[in-house]
């Protein structure tokens, strides 16, 4: 096993950290282990390939991080242009405010925009500057490489309605004002995690989904049905550009974590599944179908393999 690091789109993790503060947070490694993402694969509506597991969402998976973390926030949603706007300006006068999602194609700074439903991301509002209206202009950071970017209060509050991210009801989500409840070390956080990632990893049926998602195994293979009917060029995309680096990234760092309490059988599953993954990227790219149908068949079995061994490692 070797470590990474490198780039990665960690955009949940990384607003959540510079939103409380990166001195009082753990590594992305950590923090993104505990939201529970890496620990299953979901196809959902028998189309849309996510490594995460089944009903997962990042949304669920920020309220189990900050949870696991000893910490509580102000999460808000809802309301009208004008009332969100002013919500937002209100919090930032106060500290940072995480806020998402928003729809990554209306972050008009970002290159390629507008293009309305790109993508689900979350950014850091620093602050809301100038008249108290949608001509104010929007201070943030966001976590995929532009800091201290800016964007007109009217562009940011149509990015952050969302209308096209699936998996919240209601628009202008944010977290703001975060407060540590309780001290809770890296290593009693990811201990505590670990019930839930083989719950993840067993499918969880208490979440509804869109009819025909299926989750472990059958999600690759599925996924690997797709492969043989043919990708169409913007699946083929969203997978190299997005869904296979940040499924094999957050593998890895599930192994790195497990590494760390002595879970050394189940780091070793965990760390074979990333390198599986993460040898799909080529042929994925090069068009190597063949190539990318017998790596996820190596794939499909070893979710079941982390799960029974990580449930063996907590009786």
């Amino acid at each position: 096993m070797r470590s990474y690091a490198g780039s990665g789109p960690y955009c949940y993790t990384h607003s959540l950290t510079m939103a409380v503060g990166a001195e009082r947070m753990p590594s992305p490694t950590v923090v993104e282990t505990l939201t529970g993402s890496p620990f299953g694969v979901q196809l959902i509506g028998g189309t849309l390939p996510m490594f995460d597991p089944y009903g997962w969402d990042p949304e669920l998976g920020l309220n189990q991080a900050v949870e696991l973390l000893g910490l509580s926030c102000r999460h808000t949603c809802g309301g009208t242009p004008a009332e969100a706007l002013a919500r937002l300006r209100e919090a930032a006068a106060r500290g940072p405010v995480l806020v998402g999602p928003v729809d990554m194609g209306l972050l008009l700074y970002r290159p390629g925009t507008p293009d309305p439903g790109f993508g689900d991301h979350y950014v850091v509002v620093l602050a809301v500057e100038g008249p108290e209206d949608e001509s104010a202009t929007v201070l943030l950071h966001d976590p995929q490489g532009h800091p201290y970017a800016t964007t007109s209060a009217a562009a940011f509050v149509e990015a952050w309605c969302a209308e096209k991210v699936a998996y919240v009801d209601e628009p202008f989500v944010l977290r703001t004002d975060f407060v540590r409840e309780r001290d809770v070390t890296d290593e009693e956080a990811l201990r505590a995690s670990l019930p839930g990632a083989v719950a993840w990893l067993a499918g969880r049926d208490d979440l509804p989904m869109p009819a025909g998602t299926l989750g472990g195994a059958a999600a690759v293979e599925g996924l690997a049905e797709l492969v043989a009917q043919g990708l169409d060029p913007e699946l083929r995309g969203l997978l190299s550009e997005f869904v296979i680096r940040v499924g094999t990234r957050r593998l890895s760092d599930a192994a790195d974590c497990l590494a760390h309490l002595d879970l050394t059988a189940a780091a070793r599953v965990a760390a074979g599944q990333a390198r599986i993954l993460g040898s799909l990227q080529e042929p994925l790219v090069t068009g190597d179908d063949d190539g990318l149908r017998a790596g996820l068949a190596r794939l499909a079995p070893g979710y079941e393999t982390l799960r029974r061994t990580l449930a063996a490692a907590l009786d």
